[in-house]
């Protein structure tokens, strides 16, 4: 006696129906993830609420950066009135990647 396996992406599901009769559906490791993804919206829509509306105005009317300040600071660097220390940089940057 020979056992066939399937890979382990598919499976078989029977579901129950006409007696007598066995209809088989094939299930793939996908659908979960396709039921999650279809609870998202409702699960962002909840986060929406009459509470958190002024908070997500407010968010949205703040600009990305303050262009002000970073012309400031490009203009002192250009001048040399803001000390730069590249290889400081260099080991902040490689800490917070977790280099060091």
């Amino acid at each position: 006696m020979a056992i066939e396996t399937k890979p382990r992406g598919q499976r078989m599901r029977i579901s129950s129906g006409t007696p007598g009769v066995m209809p088989v559906q094939t299930v793939t490791e996908s659908a979960p993830a396709e039921a999650a993804k279809a609870a998202a919206p409702a699960a962002s829509a909840a986060l929406q609420s009459a509470v958190l509306q002024p908070a997500v105005q407010a968010l949205k009317e703040m600009p990305d950066f303050d262009h002000a300040k970073v012309a400031m600071l490009r203009d002192a660097l250009a001048k040399g009135e803001l000390p730069f220390n590249a290889g400081k940089l260099a080991g902040m940057i490689q800490r917070f990647h977790g280099g060091q």
